[in-house]
């Protein structure tokens, strides 16, 4: 029965946008999915990361900015990379489903108290951030990381989600990923990285604008240790058995 005072127009109107809104929200749904399953197989070209790290440039007015990537398969890859990378920025990798609740509660519990932010992302929520979304905060595009993170630990086994990470993640200035950065730095492909340069190459993660893996400073040689030590602690190449 139609309310009282709402006419059968209004009604039907209503309806109308409901089942708009829906398909709109399926067929979003369904694209997100498509996306995350193709590129469990295929190199992306590119991430929106990268494309957005290009607009700021030619905003700022650097018309010379390209950036450098080069995709390696993990197998190719030297072993010292992906441990490297574990041992620096997600420890219980091989153990979460794409979120580390005590990271998170710690980084807020940080955060709360006024000192410098942290974050508590897991290797798979940057993988979501780099490749499909955009820089900075606000409640939807953390809610979309949240999705994709799904999505990539439910689609993708973990062996290629460190894979992603490897080739992608920004080891300079807009160079990405270890091959570029091997290329870079030491004249080197990836496969013959050391375990020092994998650590430093680590190291940089949290400022690749401003710290140089090949001319490290006193932070990025003291953080480098510090991977050092840890890839030891979880297992060194022996740890990635348990990606398999």
């Amino acid at each position: 029965m139609t309310p009282r005072n709402v006419s059968p127009s209004a009604t039907r109107s209503r309806r109308r946008w409901s089942t708009l809104i829906f398909k709109t929200i399926g067929v979003l749904v369904l694209i997100s999915v498509l996306q995350v399953l193709v590129l469990r197989f295929v190199p992306p070209p590119m991430t929106a990361f990268m494309l957005w790290r290009q607009v700021d440039a030619w905003i700022g007015g650097d018309k010379d900015y390209r950036w450098r990537y080069d995709w390696e398969p993990l197998s190719k890859m030297s072993p010292n990379v992906p441990v490297a990378l574990v041992a620096a920025e997600d420890q219980l990798f091989a153990e979460h489903y794409g979120f580390d609740v005590v990271a998170i509660e710690k980084a807020y519990a940080n955060n709360a108290k006024g000192k410098r932010v942290r974050g508590g992302s897991t290797i798979s929520q940057q993988v979501a951030k780099n490749l499909f979304l955009w820089s900075g905060g606000g409640y939807f595009r953390k809610a979309l990381e949240a999705w994709y993170t799904l999505l990539i630990e439910t689609l993708w086994p973990k062996h290629r989600i460190i894979e992603m990470y490897a080739n992608i993640a920004e080891m300079g200035d807009g160079v990405y990923g270890a091959h570029a950065a091997a290329r870079k730095f030491w004249r080197t492909d990836a496969s013959k990285l050391s375990r020092s340069q994998a650590a430093r190459l680590a190291a940089v993660l949290p400022n690749p604008k401003r710290y140089n893996a090949a001319n490290p400073g006193p932070y990025v040689s003291r953080r480098a240790r510090w991977i050092e030590r840890q890839m030891g602690r979880i297992g060194g190449r022996g740890y990635l058995k348990q990606l398999d």
